[in-house]
């Protein structure tokens, strides 16, 4: 089962529409579980609950990310998306990727969309 949470300023019209179109996936919010967590430490929550980060944060999450796959320590992936990308294809291009993969192909993966 895919585990995913959306960063605290990821579009919550994205969550919602991939929620309606695969309600089998269990998504939740950052300012649900770790509200105004800095992102070094909503990493090692994600890492903690095995959850693929969803994020429009392309200045300093990645940096977090890759200094945790560095360092040895779990990263389950994030996929960094162009906050510009409409949000019938964010979600089409997050469906297609999560369909036709595995969670544990993601283990310190960081993918920018659109691809």
């Amino acid at each position: 089962m895919w585990k995913l949470i959306g960063d605290e300023n990821f579009n919550s019209d994205i969550l919602r529409g991939l929620l309606l179109r695969e309600p089998t996936l269990d998504v939740v919010r950052t300012y649900d579980v770790c509200p105004g967590c800095a992102d070094p430490i909503l990493l090692e929550w994600a890492a903690d609950h095995n959850r693929l980060l969803l994020t429009h944060d392309r200045a300093t999450i990645p940096d977090f990310a890759y200094a945790r796959v560095i360092t040895g320590r779990p990263m389950p992936g994030i996929i960094i998306l162009n906050d510009r990308l409409p949000v019938r294809d964010a979600i089409d291009q997050i469906l297609l990727l999560i369909r036709c993969s595995d969670p544990s192909e993601w283990n310190g993966v960081v993918l920018y969309l659109p691809l």
